[in-house]
């Protein structure tokens, strides 16, 4: 049997080790598993997944100028569903931790939503120094030499 890129093969688990797994794949051929190739969550432990002597699908992934075969068991699976988790958006009344969030539903021009911003800005700037009077940079504390 002729082995290429990309073909999906059954084959028999002959051994383990800590970084991958070697499955004969027919023809007296093996390949290797890398252990990042076992399974598309994390693997710590190879024995958790697979067992000698177990029949396994496997996609050939390369094929070495030297004959080494190079295998995949994940890429056999159909993928896993992407998280479709979307960022909570704040509610206008809420603040939201330092970030901006559009509102869509404000009719403001430019000038109006640059004139609130700044507002914003220098009334928490004035917090900043009432709560921290020592640490400005002009401190009246400090000595000249």
């Amino acid at each position: 049997m002729q082995f290429e890129v990309g073909t999906i093969i059954e084959g028999t688990v002959t051994g383990i080790t800590k970084f991958g797994a070697f499955v004969d794949i027919g023809d007296g051929k093996t390949g290797m598993v890398h252990i990042s190739e076992v399974s598309s969550t994390y693997v710590e432990n190879i024995a958790d997944f697979l067992k000698i002597g177990q029949n396994v699908k496997v996609k050939v992934m390369s094929i070495g100028e030297d004959g080494k075969i190079s295998l995949s068991i994940k890429r056999t699976a159909p993928p896993p569903p992407k998280n479709n988790y979307k960022r909570p958006v704040a509610a206008p009344d809420r603040p939201t931790g330092g970030e901006w969030v559009a509102r869509r539903n404000d009719n403001m021009s430019f000038e109006d939503m640059m004139n609130r911003f700044k507002q914003t800005s220098d009334d928490k700037f004035s917090d900043l120094k009432r709560k921290n009077p020592g640490d400005s940079r002009r401190s009246s504390k400090r000595q000249k030499i």
